[in-house]
């Protein structure tokens, strides 16, 4: 389904949503944006677990955007479970959130952010952005490998993703 490098959104705004869509509309780039509402759905995604077990739909990403200010597990912990899991700690994240606090940036790069890039107010602004994400980070930038740890069956047998 994806032969393109895929970013994973994890957004729980729908303006924001609905904003990145169409700067990823107006910057030509089709089929390449999955979407999570929340910090428990992006570990979902990534671990393949539940809705997201089909690694056919819902491949690894190649750039996470990560938003911080999220419902239940924010973007800082789910950073920190990414920085400490094996198979993702070189996964690419950038923070593009809406706070430009100086404590948030320190914070986010502590804990293995590969960028912070705050949310512009004006959504032509999103395409330059969403642009500048894929040219750096998706077709200069080179991918680090990334694998999806095994899954414990009830059995406590492993199983491959």
């Amino acid at each position: 389904m994806f032969d393109k490098n895929l970013f994973l959104l994890v957004e729980d705004s729908q303006d924001d949503v609905l904003l990145i869509r169409r700067a990823f509309a107006k910057a030509n780039i089709h089929d390449a944006l999955q979407v999570v509402r929340n910090g428990e759905e992006a570990l979902a995604y990534l671990k393949g677990e539940g809705h997201y077990s089909n690694r056919t739909e819902y491949p690894l990403p190649d750039l996470v955007l990560l938003d911080l200010k999220l419902p239940g597990k924010d973007g800082f912990e789910v950073l920190q479970w990414i920085r400490h899991e094996p198979g993702f700690s070189a996964l690419r994240v950038v923070v593009l959130t809406s706070s430009d606090d100086i404590r948030d940036v320190n914070r986010a790069y502590q804990l293995g952010a590969n960028s912070f890039v705050v949310k512009p107010v004006d959504g032509n602004d999103f395409v330059s952005i969403v642009q500048a994400l894929q040219g750096f980070w998706l077709w200069m930038s080179k991918s680090p490998e990334v694998v999806r740890p095994p899954v414990q069956t009830s059995s406590g047998a492993q199983i491959a993703c």
